[in-house]
């Protein structure tokens, strides 16, 4: 079980798909801060974790986010400590998944960095508008990938309400209820601890809701910037050369271009709905290689 397990993460981020690159770039940055908190205490130099945080974490004062408009993206990929990175991970790894299996990997991207922008968003109005945050309203600032992740999540769970994702020691729960967990937890844990975070969570997932809801309609308002981002993306991607090949496969008629795109979908369809009534681990390798890259082309 291990060494499958072991083997399925080293094949997830050796394809570098848009998830993988998420995960290693939230993964890289948290190595690469805590490598500096240990290098300036190590010399005893006055600490720079809390300058990183300031200059990269999102500030709920108005006036310090237009000197530091970046910190509203910037924000989303710092975290605070380990197990900070490693519940976010964890959430985004299964989430995004789900997400990239059945809204298509392209749609991933958007949803991340529009709804860490939203819980952004929650975090400065609520510190600007609730008396209770008034004494913290010019020093606080949030970080992590939360308000991202429950953005991914909540849609799709609310795209996919009923499927059933198997819990350790619990078993089989549907998304809805996990979703539903993680608000009534955030919004029942504003008065305590890190009430920034959770305000910035709701957001996220406020988003994560809302965008399914207008995906639905026929409306998809996170398009524009993951083409955007694949668009920058590969400006530094390395071309590849050009090669010439010949082959003496004839051109595909469109009759017989229709009739193949019939038996994809019907053999897609059929794989949705192994998923819906046995789960995503009851997919054969064939199968979940036929998943992912029909995936890749929505």
């Amino acid at each position: 079980m291990h060494s499958s397990l072991l083997s399925e993460l080293r094949d997830f981020f050796a394809r570098g798909s848009i998830l993988a690159r998420l995960i290693g770039i939230n993964l890289a940055i948290f190595v690469l801060v805590s490598f500096i908190r240990v290098l300036f205490f190590l010399f005893d130099a006055p600490s720079a974790y809390e300058g990183i945080i300031n200059w990269f974490g999102v500030p709920s004062d108005t006036s310090t986010l237009l000197l530091k408009p970046w910190t509203a993206i910037s924000y989303m990929f710092l975290h605070f400590d380990f197990f900070h990175i490693f519940f976010n991970m964890l959430v985004l790894y299964i989430g995004g998944r789900l997400f990239r299996d059945f809204l298509g990997e392209d749609r991933l991207t958007g949803t991340y960095i529009i709804g860490g922008l939203t819980g952004a968003l929650f975090f400065i109005l609520s510190y600007n508008i609730f008396p209770v945050f008034k004494e913290w309203g010019t020093l606080s600032v949030a970080i992590g990938a939360s308000a991202s992740v429950l953005a991914i999540f909540v849609a799709v769970a609310t795209y996919m309400p009923n499927y059933k994702l198997p819990i350790i020691i619990i078993g089989p729960i549907r998304l809805k209820y996990i979703a539903l967990f993680f608000v009534i937890f955030d919004l029942i844990s504003i008065d305590k601890a890190n009430s920034g975070g959770h305000l910035a969570h709701l957001g996220g997932a406020l988003w994560g809701f809302t965008y399914i809801a207008l995906l639905k309609n026929g409306k998809d308002p996170g398009k524009w910037l993951s083409s955007w981002i694949r668009a920058l993306g590969s400006l530094f991607s390395r071309k590849p050369r050009m090669r010439v090949e010949y082959t003496s496969q004839r051109p595909v008629s469109d009759e017989e271009y229709n009739k193949q795109r019939v038996e994809r979908q019907k053999k897609l369809d059929e794989i949705l709905d192994k998923i819906s009534i046995h789960g995503y681990e009851s997919l054969t390798k064939e199968e979940k290689e036929i998943l992912f890259k029909m995936s890749n082309k929505n």
